[in-house]
Parts: structure tokens; C-alpha cells; sequence
């Protein structure tokens, strides 16, 4: 089980498209576009926070159960970066420290309910896609959802800088499996064909490395 981390803009869908397609195995995705509660957390953090992180937290479970039935499935997102985007979410105001703490219990209770080993709760692989804030801004206008916009809300600039900020220690304290980090901007895996080619040698020697 291969996993994508990153922020906002980071290519996880992208990256997630093509080692499905390169591995021959099945991919999932984070539930955006028919996720009818995002487009209120952002006109409404306070009041949808929480409820959103519990609809990603079922969704994100249905997931990994679905992808431990195979070997190479490839996740868009860590469940384990949640507590992180919530955690901002508190300390900015845009939730409760309580809703965060309430969240953190009920994600450590749900985890150790899952079926069978830690090895199949936990990844083989996460692979952390760093991008710099510039172009985390740059891939947020370019994909045009309106709820995400700066130019809409000048308030999410903040957000998105403290987000980027936070993704550096996150991924540096990391544990429950074996990484990897793909420079982003170096290798602009969105746009460039070669670059592609590169960044899928570079997760196959890995998963090499890695005797999976």
C-alpha cells in the first residue's frame, strides 16, 4: 500500500494517477469534487469544521480497508496528515481545541479497530510530494475552484502559508512506515513527460529498496 502526502496543489491526484497506472494496481482518491460539505467549511470553518474531518475520516477508512485487500493499492492521502489540517484549523479559530481533541480520540480508537495486523492499518510506503508556497498558490488559482481562492478570501493566505509551514515538521516526525520526498518544483511531474518517467524510477527504486 502506497500513500501520497502534500499540500494543497502538491500533484497527490496526479502522482496517484500514474502509479496506479504504472503499477497496474487500484487507486483511491480523496472525495472532493462530490463533497458537498467542503465548499461550506470554507464559507463557514467554525461551523463545518469538525463535521468535514469526520466526513474525511469515514471516507479515508473505507479507503485503506478497500486497499489492504491489495498488495500495491495507491492512496491520494495519509489518514495520519488529518490531525495536522485539523489541528491548524484549531489553532487558527476555525474549530475548537475541544472538536480537535474529540477528533485525535476517535481517529486513535477507529485505527485500532481495524481488522487483521499494523500492517495493514499502516502504508509500506508514504511518499511526500514538497512543493514551494509559490507554487502551492500558483496550482490553486490554476485549478479554479472558487471556494479555495485567495483573490475571493484574502483570509486563506494565511492558512495556506501556516499549512506549508506545518507540512516541513510533519513529514520530518513521520514513523509509521517508510518514506520518501519528491521535490515537486524540480520535478514538475503535472506538466513535464520527463519528468514523470523520473519521478516513477525514483519510487521504483524505492519499493526496490524496500524488497515490497
Amino acid at each position: 500500500m502506497i500513500v501520497l502526502s502534500g499540500t494543497i496543489g502538491a500533484g497527490k491526484t496526479s502522482l496517484t494517477q500514474l502509479l496506479a497506472q504504472h503499477l497496474n494496481k487500484p487507486a483511491f482518491y480523496e472525495s472532493v469534487e462530490d463533497n458537498e460539505i467542503l465548499p461550506l467549511f470554507y464559507k463557514d470553518p467554525k461551523k463545518y469544521g469538525f463535521l468535514l474531518q469526520i466526513y474525511f475520516l469515514n471516507k479515508r477508512l473505507d479507503s485503506i480497508k478497500a486497499a489492504s485487500r491489495d498488495d500495491e493499492a495507491v492512496l491520494d492521502r495519509s489518514i495520519f496528515e488529518d490531525s495536522l489540517l485539523f489541528k491548524l484549523n484549531a489553532d487558527l479559530g476555525r474549530a475548537t481545541q475541544t472538536e480537535s481533541d474529540i477528533y485525535n480520540s476517535l481517529l486513535q480508537n477507529m485505527m485500532e479497530e481495524l481488522p487483521d495486523t499494523q500492517e495493514k492499518k499502516n502504508p509500506d510506503l508514504l511518499i511526500h510530494i514538497n512543493i514551494s508556497f509559490d507554487t502551492m498558490l500558483s496550482r490553486i488559482k490554476k485549478r479554479g475552484r472558487s471556494f479555495e481562492q485567495v483573490d475571493t478570501d484574502p483570509s486563506l493566505y494565511n492558512y495556506y502559508k501556516e499549512l506549508d509551514e506545518r507540512y516541513v515538521d510533519w513529514y520530518k516526525n513521520y514513523d509509521k512506515s517508510p518514506k520518501m520526498s519528491i521535490n515537486g518544483d524540480e520535478f514538475d511531474f503535472v506538466e513535464d513527460p520527463s519528468a514523470q518517467k523520473k519521478v516513477l524510477s525514483m519510487v521504483d527504486q524505492k519499493i526496490a529498496e524496500l524488497n515490497l
